[in-house]
């Protein structure tokens, strides 16, 4: 956990966390979608650890490949994985008709 962030008590509370550390890419559309019902029983869901799936459009992914969109998503939560968060699920992209000339 980085200094000045509060602890999260419940799923609630870690999704306006994330809502809210994603804004930091200034999205133009986000979606989070708490997916942790289908994994009961998986080993990562011990301990009450989530699993999201998060679907975002943002201008900063232009000209960026996959893996470097799904860096700069990580680096806005690192300090949450692997727990509370066990598994986010990407899908990063900009918005229709950007980097079109």
């Amino acid at each position: 956990m980085t200094a000045g962030t509060p602890p999260v008590s419940d799923a609630d509370d870690l999704r306006r966390q994330l809502l809210d550390r994603l804004q930091q890419l200034a999205p133009d559309s986000l979606d989070l979608i708490d997916e942790s019902h289908l994994h009961v029983g998986h080993a990562g869901a011990q301990g009450g650890a989530r699993h999201f799936r998060v679907k975002i459009v943002s201008k900063q992914f232009e000209g960026l490949g996959t893996l470097a969109r799904h860096r700069l998503v990580y680096d806005c939560v690192r300090d949450l994985m692997p727990h509370p968060i066990h598994a986010l699920a990407i899908e990063a992209s900009i918005p229709p008709n950007q980097g079109l000339s």
